[in-house]
């Protein structure tokens, strides 16, 4: 590239690698992304740091552990303070732009972009405060099997509501970017909120699949005493003990997931197709991913909130100009990595002006060679909702360690046991490896006085809200009704279910 090249980031949300054909699935039809993938580099084992949104977003954008910079759930405040991508980039002479949700939480809804194109999906301050004082089953969402077992077809829902205004003005973004009078390079963010439950697509995207082709999740429901400590609470934290949730259950919320990878395929196209169109494609790296997976009935666990594969491997795809590379990487990376990747291609060379120390990698000789192999250990946390302590994984080559809570160990090797059943951490032979995992995992930090600022963080978070009513809102507005759109303070998470056409009366507990 013989200047500084553009950015097109694209991501979904709540999207799990292995949902998707580039990864191996068989089921889910994504022509556009299938052949972005064939032309790109894409990493097989990329992992988000924090498998819930907000958290993750933060430390995407900043090459930071969630835990690093005071972020345990999704009402935690992103500190504005803290250097992002955006922050960087606009030194360096670009304009950074962004369409769609980041769930940033907090008086800072840009940190560092110059302009946001459309308000936030969900809320922007600390009404989804978790409180580890009421147990594992305190829902700050009122999240529980209800977008599941209401999964099916629609004409239109808020979550194509939301999607549809991130594509519009995510294409106009690059038409307005192209005729601009000065040669400045962009940065411009789509963030889309499919497919994220509940998994309810539209019509033409539901049609797209025939029903009995959908596959029933691989692995089967674990007993309760056979769970993990995490696990265990995530079942009753998104009332799986209160729900009777069927194989056709499972069918219908797999088939409207496949429905909205489909849909998000048809806009990835729609950006590319306008990337094209203005001529830009050539000076443009284009690059896939989404902040964290889905585990889709998978060990009859929903959602995110934990570290198995479903819920924490996300796809990555970069797409360098002219398709000059591609090839598949094997090494493990995170989404940390994304930044010092941006700030290494913008600069031409390893970028060093980091004004304090991040934890991410740069990809650049990965992008230069496929082949290229890391052994380096990588990292994720939680503290969120289902938890009643902090957590941390750690995955080196194919072994994947996890903490939970201090309660339970787990370690799989997972090129013999891709679907995580053999815990070999009191396997003699695995000791070492055990042994190397755990040391690494308590690196940088001390689970007790950590648990104790999370619990102070929460208390400090929802005394303020309690007090205030969650007034100011935080939300970016940019139409003027934007404060009472799409989920606020009072709107849980399966509030989407609710707002879709046609309408669907509420699910009602089927006590086991």
């Amino acid at each position: 590239m013989s200047k500084q090249p553009n950015f097109l980031l694209i991501m979904a949300d709540q999207l799990a690698a292995p949902a998707l054909p580039s990864y191996g699935n068989q089921t889910a039809k994504t022509p556009t992304l299938s052949k972005l993938a064939n032309e790109s580099v894409l990493f097989e084992n990329c992992y988000c740091n924090y498998p819930i949104c907000g958290p993750s977003r933060a430390s995407m954008h900043t090459g930071r552990l969630a835990f690093d910079m005071q972020m345990y759930d999704n009402a935690s405040e992103f500190p504005s303070s803290i250097p992002t991508f955006a922050h960087y980039l606009r030194s360096m002479g670009y304009q950074v732009e962004m369409s769609g949700k980041m769930h940033f939480v907090g008086p800072d809804q840009l940190h560092g972009y110059h302009k946001r194109h459309t308000t936030e999906i969900y809320p922007a301050n600390y009404a989804w405060t978790v409180d580890w004082r009421k147990g594992r089953e305190f829902r700050p969402t009122n999240l529980t099997m209800a977008p599941v077992i209401e999964s099916g077809p629609c004409i239109r829902s808020l979550q194509v509501d939301y999607d549809e205004e991130v594509a519009y003005y995510g294409q106009q973004a690059i038409y307005d970017l192209a005729r601009r009078n000065d040669d400045r390079p962009f940065m411009l963010t789509v963030s889309f909120t499919q497919p994220h439950s509940p998994f309810v697509a539209p019509q033409k995207y539901w049609d797209l699949y025939n029903h009995e082709d959908i596959e029933l999740p691989n692995v089967p429901a674990f007993e309760l005493d056979a769970m993990d400590h995490l696990s265990r609470n995530l079942h009753y934290c998104q009332g799986r003990h209160e729900f009777t949730v069927t194989d056709e259950h499972r069918r219908n919320a797999r088939h409207g997931y496949y429905g909205m990878i489909s849909y998000i395929d048809d806009k990835v196209a729609q950006l590319l197709d306008a990337l094209e169109k203005s001529d830009q494609r050539d000076n443009t790296v284009v690059i896939f991913c989404a902040d964290h997976g889905e585990m889709m009935g998978e060990r009859g666990m929903w959602y995110k909130q934990h570290f198995f594969e479903w819920a924490s491997n996300v796809p990555l795809i970069v797409s360098m100009p002219n398709n000059t590379q591609s090839g598949r990487v094997q090494s493990n990376v995170t989404l940390l990595d994304l930044m010092p990747t941006l700030l290494d291609l913008a600069n031409g060379a390893p970028f060093d002006g980091y004004v304090n120390p991040i934890q991410g990698k740069s990809l650049v000789p990965f992008l230069d060679n496929p082949n290229h192999q890391s052994d380096t250990p990588i990292k994720a946390e939680f503290a969120a909702d289902g938890s009643t302590g902090p957590s941390r994984m750690v995955k080196q080559n194919q072994y994947k360690y996890m903490d939970l809570e201090g309660v339970d160990e787990l370690l799989y090797d997972l090129d013999t046991d891709p679907d995580e059943l053999t815990n070999l951490i009191n396997h003699p032979e695995y000791q070492s490896i055990a042994e190397a995992l755990r040391h690494e995992a308590n690196a940088m930090w001390d689970r007790e006085a950590t648990d104790i600022a999370i619990r102070q963080s929460q208390q400090n978070r929802i005394l303020v809200h309690r007090t205030t009513g969650g007034d100011p809102t935080y939300v970016y507005g940019v139409q003027t009704d934007d404060h009472r759109r799409y989920v606020r303070n009072d709107g849980a998470a399966d509030t989407k279910a609710r707002a879709r056409l046609p309408k669907v009366a509420a699910a009602k507990p089927d006590l086991i």
